[in-house]
């Protein structure tokens, strides 16, 4: 891919995913965000990170259908700011809901587990945000670090297992997020299972 086509989606990318967290902002600051403010944060972010997290599992399939275009480029920048996401929509809960009462966020961690589900998301991208640089490829090694980003995997789910148990009951809305991440995940092994296929020597007709 050109240099200059690659800056201007890589601008599109950034643009893109600042869109929501303005839109949060210029909300807040216009108090536009509805009769419950803090839950419509809360969900734009909570959605957000889903979205883009999702979207970043979709790299590598999407890679492996056209494999000329850069698409690896992307999904260093689209993983870090599902964490930017994530972490703004934890943020939200410990000033807005917690009132930063450290006693009262231990207290739901142990006994809600959709925050129980929810902070152990986080925990998991944790890691992976503050890898992902060239620098920590290095010192890691790639084997290790290809281990260690695999953690997205679980946040992923995690991260729907919030959505569902945080919705009331009877609500069906995760169910679309569900079913792309199921076969985003479910592809992986597939492909797997047909790239040794395809590599292994075949069976000359009437051999026994």
């Amino acid at each position: 891919m050109k240099r200059p086509i690659l800056i201007a989606l890589k601008t599109l990318t950034w643009i893109a995913c600042l869109i929501p967290f303005a839109r949060v902002v210029f909300g807040a600051a216009t108090n536009s965000l509805g009769p419950d403010p803090t839950s419509t944060m809360a969900l734009t972010t909570g959605y957000t990170t889903l979205m883009l997290l999702t979207i970043t599992l979709a790299v590598t399939p999407v890679r492996r259908l056209s494999p000329r275009l850069a698409w690896l480029k992307f999904r260093r920048l689209l993983g870090l700011f599902a964490f930017f996401y994530a972490t703004v929509h934890l943020l939200i809960y410990v000033a807005l809901y917690s009132g930063f009462n450290v006693q009262a966020m231990l207290d739901d961690i142990a006994k809600r587990r959709f925050i129980t589900m929810g902070v152990a998301a986080w925990l998991l991208l944790l890691p992976l945000a503050l890898t992902s640089t060239n620098w920590a490829i290095r010192k890691l090694g790639g084997k290790r670090w290809n281990l260690l980003h695999k953690l997205i995997y679980l946040a992923v789910i995690c991260g729907i297992v919030h959505y569902w148990w945080q919705v009331k009951s009877g609500v069906l809305t995760p169910t679309r997020f569900t079913i792309v991440i199921a076969v985003l995940l479910l592809a992986r092994p597939a492909w797997t299972l047909w790239s040794k296929r395809k590599r292994s020597p075949k069976t000359v007709r009437g051999q026994v």
